[in-house]
């Protein structure tokens, strides 16, 4: 369990450092050797933080999307 979990951070890692699933699994198998995660857990994990990751950015764009938008009805008002 403990080595599915660093192994878990290092995709996350490699997901914000915009690496591509196809330049994590090598990275992966280099360090882990043996007891590294199949190939397709791999690309399992790389693609649920890369679409957690879309999520995040889409969120803190309409949060300031929607406070320019408070700013301008509160100079109107």
């Amino acid at each position: 369990m403990q080595r599915s979990l660093e192994q878990r951070m290092a995709i996350k890692f490699c997901v914000k450092l915009e690496k591509g699933a196809a330049e994590t699994i090598p990275m992966l198998k280099k360090a882990f050797g043996v007891d590294c995660l199949s190939d397709r857990q791999i690309f399992r994990w790389h693609k649920l933080r890369r679409r957690s990751g879309r999520c995040q950015r889409r969120e803190t764009r309409w949060t300031a999307i929607n406070l320019q938008f408070r700013r301008q009805c509160e100079t109107l008002s």
